[in-house]
């Protein structure tokens, strides 16, 4: 199911959405929604990956053992 939502932004930053929505060829309000889409999945995934680290990060470390140093400051 759709949902509506109305939000004031700049008048700065309606030019900069028309603009770019004009470069991806979509309306404005199509445009907004596929950001804001992309910017839930992210923050989804980021979640969905903190869980499951909380969750398995110490098996995967007895199994395999810790990370070292150098993987460490890698990541």
């Amino acid at each position: 199911m759709a949902r509506e939502i109305r939000i004031e932004i700049s008048d700065e930053a309606y030019e900069q959405l028309q603009r770019a929505a004009a470069e991806k060829q979509v309306p404005a309000e199509a445009y907004v929604g596929r950001v804001l889409d992309a910017d839930l999945a992210r923050a989804r995934f980021r979640e969905g990956a903190r869980l499951f680290v909380n969750e398995h990060a110490s098996a995967f470390a007895e199994r395999f053992g810790a990370p070292t140093a150098s993987a460490a400051d890698a990541a």
